[in-house]
């Protein structure tokens, strides 16, 4: 697979990052030097200075021959013109376009039906906004992630220190809880990574990853000593376009929401948008400020600055100060690591919330679904399987899946089944596999020859 990447960026670094680990041939276009400099430091691409919306450019980097042409440049015009000359010189590319502008969301559906033809247009804040959505349907969650259109759950959750499951082994579940328990799909124990097995154990601290059916979230958070709490109020810092997004959401859901924002301009704009919404004039990280708003009363605080340094101390603020949920939004992925040991736990990033989009369309084979876990050391996708594989019609033990990955679910119809070893995998089945990064060019070798996608 050829994929040319216009934007050197976070989003397109990391990208052109994971497709190089898993073989594919990848070029790289961006007019920042400094921006192509970092690619060739770090990683083994082809790379061409200038504008990914030059002609002459992609024809240089083999826009004729490539599968996909990914567009995510700082600048949707650029994005959007790339799109269009690889259109117009190569129209059997796939083009991945990211627009970040609210002004062009009511022309996603011309731009995929008209020229430039895209096939995917990602916009960072509505993926980043539907992340956070997520986060906050799950009580103590500190990842979610939903498969089978909702039907199924992937959640993470730190393990606390009087956890009920402390020290038990995964074989040992049922006879801990008198039911059978969510599948445990992964461990992350001082940032290290476990495809566990039945003989592992679970230890105070741990995030556990497990799988469950929606209407099973319930009792399977309970299991892990997770426990139902509706959210009634929110404190938005960070009133731009995606604090804004996010209030008009919450407004719908009747959340009592107050929006912080420090430009007297911007709340101006933010009073007129928005009808329920208390909007409040101030700086996000001014101790007496919080008091007086009673910050101790709010459910979640969530930090939507453009400074991340400032978005980690107002949620550091507002966890001493009593609120027991906070999501805060970064930027940065070296501070990913740091985070939990500071006491950050809900993370969000407009970034990654794109790279896993990308990833999806990306992917070789019918697959429906793809999401990065724990700092992409890993990932969870959804696929379906054809009844020309031949991983259907026999039990899973049965089956080389290599070492690092498993069947985490599989969706029949409008049944869910938490899979054992004795279960067996039936054409159009939707499977969901999590899987080390190290090990995914495997499954989509799997994905793409022996299921027989696209």
């Amino acid at each position: 697979m050829k994929v040319i990447i216009v934007g050197a960026g976070e989003v397109g670094f990391h990208v052109a990052n994971h497709l190089v680990l898993e073989n594919k041939d990848v070029v790289v276009i961006d007019k920042s030097l400094d921006a192509i400099r970092r690619v060739t430091d770090s990683i083994d691409v082809q790379v061409i200075n200038g504008s990914g919306s030059s002609p002459v450019l992609l024809e240089e980097a083999g826009i004729r021959g490539a599968d996909i042409l990914l567009a995510v440049t700082d600048s949707d015009e650029t994005n959007l013109v790339a799109s269009l000359i690889s259109n117009i010189i190569s129209p059997s590319t796939k083009k991945i376009a990211r627009i970040r502008n609210a002004d062009f969301d009511k022309y996603h559906d011309v731009f995929c039906d008209q020229a430039p033809y895209i096939d995917t247009i990602i916009n960072p804040e509505i993926e980043l906004i539907k992340t956070i959505d997520r986060l906050m349907s799950v009580p103590g969650a500190i990842d979610v992630e939903e498969f089978a259109d909702g039907r199924v759950k992937f959640v993470g959750i730190r393990l606390e220190k009087d956890a009920r499951l402390k020290g038990v082994h995964l074989s040992k579940l049922s006879d801990k809880t008198g039911r059978q328990g969510p599948l445990v799909a992964a461990i992350v124990r001082n940032e290290e990574l476990i495809i566990p097995g039945g003989s592992d154990k679970l230890m105070p601290g741990d995030l556990v990853y497990f799988i469950s059916e929606k209407d099973k979230l319930v009792e399977s958070l309970n299991v892990f000593d997770k426990h139902e709490e509706p959210i009634r109020s929110v404190l938005i810092v960070g009133g731009g376009r995606i604090g804004t997004r996010l209030a008009n959401i919450f407004e719908k859901k009747s959340i009592y929401t107050k929006i912080l924002e420090k430009d007297s301009d911007r709340c101006s704009k933010l009073a007129e948008q928005l009808n329920k919404a208390v909007v409040l004039h101030g700086d996000g990280s001014d101790l007496g400020l919080l008091n007086e708003e009673n910050i101790q009363d709010v459910d979640v605080v969530i930090t939507l600055t453009n400074d991340e340094e400032t978005n980690i101390l107002i949620s550091l603020l507002a966890k001493n100060m009593g609120v027991r949920k906070t999501i805060t939004k970064i930027s940065k992925f070296s501070y990913f690591p740091l985070m939990s040991n500071i006491g950050i736990e809900q993370v969000v990033s407009p970034r990654l919330s794109s790279i896993n989009t990308i990833l999806q369309h990306i992917r070789r084979g019918k697959v429906l679904s793809s999401r990065s876990i724990k700092g992409e050391r890993s990932e969870v996708m959804e696929a379906v399987a054809l009844e020309t594989s031949d991983i259907v019609l026999k039990p899973l033990k049965e089956i080389s899946f290599p070492k690092g990955a498993l069947v985490a679910g599989i969706i029949r119809k409008d049944e869910v089944i938490i899979p054992t070893g004795e279960s067996i995998i039936k054409p159009d089945d939707r499977i969901i596999i999590f899987a080390r990064k190290n090990v995914i060019p495997k499954i989509e070798k799997i994905l793409a020859v022996k299921l027989e996608y696209w």
